[in-house]
C-alpha cells in the first residue's frame, strides 16, 4: 500500500536549481546506521543496468558526518564524498539514522533544507524519515515510517501526518517509507515516476522482488503477540487483556493478575514490550474501536462500551488523538472508499484487535500520538481522516 500524493500546486511548481541534475542521486550515510536500509539505495540507483531496459542514475554516496562511518556487524565505510556534493544531486536519499532519540548533525540538515529549496527530490527510508523531521521537511506533511517507530516520530514532531499503515509515502518532493523491504519499494517508486512502468519491471526482474506490493503494514501492526514474550510470565495477562478488552478494566487490575505491586508491573511491562501498560492498553482499545467502526453498525456510543472505554468522550478523546479523526468521521470516511458488498460480518465484541509492538530499543510508546489518515487510492482501502492533506494513494 502506497500513499501517492497530489504534490500540492508549490511543490508541484517547483524546479531544480541550475547546478542539479535529475539523473544525480545523492544517498547520505551516517555511522551507526543499519546496513541493509544502506545498501538498498545504493543497489538501485548505483549500478548499471541498461541492458535490462533500466535508465541509468549517477550516484553519489555522500558521508553526513566526519567517518569513518561504523555499520552492522562493526564494519566500517568510508564514503568517496561528502556533505558538498549533495549540491548537485536531483534526489538525495536518507537510507536510516542510528538513533530515534538522537538529533541528526546540523550540517546535514542545512544541506537537506537546501537542496529542498533549490528543487531536489528528499527521501527518507525507515528511520531516514527522523533525519527529514528534524530538518523541517516533514511539517504539515503526510510520512511514514517504520511502524513500531511511528508513534515516537508522530509524537516527537506533531505537525508531520504519521500514518504507521503505509509502506510508503509519495508527497511529490518529499518521500518516506516504513522499514527494510519497503525500501525498495520507494525506490521502485520513484524509477516508475521517473522513467515508467517497463523500466520499474525490468529492474524488479533484475532485483526478483514483485514491481508492486499490496497491503501495507497492518498486517505487522496487528500481530498478537510477540514469539518473545511467550514464555514470559506476563504472556498470560496482556493474552487476558486482550480477550477482555470489551470490560472495563485498568492497569492495577493487571498487576493484581500478575501478583505484582503497580510499579513493579509497569517496569516489567515497560522492559518487556517497551511500551508503558496504560498507553498499551488504550491503543488496544482504539484498534478495536477500528475494528467495530469498520465492520459493524453499532453507534458510537455502543463502540465505545464494547471496547472498555468508560464513555463516548473518553472514546472521542483517544481516537482523535491517536487517528486524528473522530470516530464518526472515520467510520464514513472508511465506508465511502470501501466498495460495496465488501463489508465484514460484525465481528464478537470480545474479538479484539491483537497488536503488541515489540520493544523499541530508544523509546516507549508516547500517551498521545497523532497519526491522521490521508485521502487514499488503494488496492486495500483503508479510512481516511477527517482532516485530511489532499492527494491520492495507490497501490504499488
Amino acid at each position: 500500500m502506497s500513499h501517492d500524493s497530489a504534490a500540492a500546486p508549490e511543490a508541484a511548481a517547483r524546479k531544480l536549481s541550475g547546478r542539479r541534475r535529475k539523473e544525480i542521486v545523492a544517498v547520505l550515510l551516517f555511522s551507526g546506521g543499519p546496513i541493509f536500509e544502506s545498501s538498498i539505495p545504493l543497489s538501485v540507483f548505483g549500478i548499471d543496468r541498461q541492458d535490462a531496459g533500466v535508465p541509468r542514475y549517477r550516484l553519489l554516496v555522500c558521508a553526513g558526518e566526519e567517518g569513518p562511518l561504523r555499520t552492522t556487524g562493526g564494519l566500517e565505510l568510508t564514503a568517496p564524498q561528502g556533505l558538498e556534493a549533495i549540491s548537485r544531486a536531483g534526489t538525495v536519499v536518507v537510507p536510516a539514522w542510528r538513533s530515534i532519540t538522537s538529533p541528526p548533525p546540523e550540517e546535514a540538515l542545512d544541506a537537506l533544507r537546501r537542496a529542498h529549496e533549490e528543487g531536489a527530490r528528499i527521501v527518507g527510508l525507515c528511520t531516514g524519515a527522523f533525519v527529514l523531521a528534524a530538518a523541517g521537511l516533514l511539517d504539515g506533511r503526510p510520512a511514514t515510517t517504520h511502524w513500531m517507530y511511528a508513534p515516537t516520530l508522530a509524537k516527537r514532531y506533531p505537525s508531520v501526518h504519521v500514518d504507521p499503515r503505509e509502506l510508503f509515502v509519495d508527497d511529490g518532493d518529499v518521500l518516506t517509507s516504513a522499514g527494510t523491504a519497503a525500501g525498495i519499494d520507494l525506490c521502485l517508486h520513484i524509477v516508475r515516476t521517473d522513467h515508467g512502468n517497463e523500466a520499474a519491471g525490468a529492474l524488479a526482474r533484475r532485483l526478483v522482488v514483485p514491481p508492486r506490493r499490496s497491503g501495507g503494514q497492518e498486517r505487522y501492526l496487528d500481530r498478537s503477540l510477540p514469539e518473545e514474550i511467550g514464555a514470559d510470565p506476563l504472556a498470560e495477562v496482556v493474552a487476558w487483556a486482550l480477550e477482555h478488552l470489551h470490560e472495563q478494566f485498568d492497569v492495577e487490575t493487571l498487576a493484581a493478575r500478575a501478583y505484582m505491586s503497580r510499579r513493579t508491573f509497569d517496569r516489567r511491562f515497560r522492559s518487556l514490550t517497551g511500551s508503558a501498560p496504560l498507553q498499551w492498553l488504550i491503543t488496544q482499545r482504539v484498534l478495536q474501536a477500528q475494528r467495530l467502526l469498520e465492520t459493524s453498525d453499532y453507534s458510537v456510543d455502543e463502540v465505545a462500551g464494547r471496547c472498555g472505554f468508560r464513555s463516548p468522550v473518553a472514546l472521542r478523546g483517544h481516537f482523535r488523538r491517536q487517528l486524528g479523526s473522530s470516530p464518526a468521521a472515520y467510520r464514513a470516511a472508511y465506508r465511502a472508499r470501501r466498495p460495496q458488498g465488501e463489508r465484514q460480518p460484525d465481528p464478537d465484541p470480545a474479538g479484539a484487535p491483537r497488536a503488541l509492538p515489540p520493544a523499541e530499543p530508544s523509546a516507549a510508546l508516547p500517551q498521545e500520538t497523532a497519526v491522521p489518515f490521508q485521502t487514499r487510492r488503494t488496492a486495500t482501502p483503508m479510512p481516511a481522516g477527517a482532516a485530511s492533506v489532499p492527494g491520492q494513494r495507490s497501490a504499488p
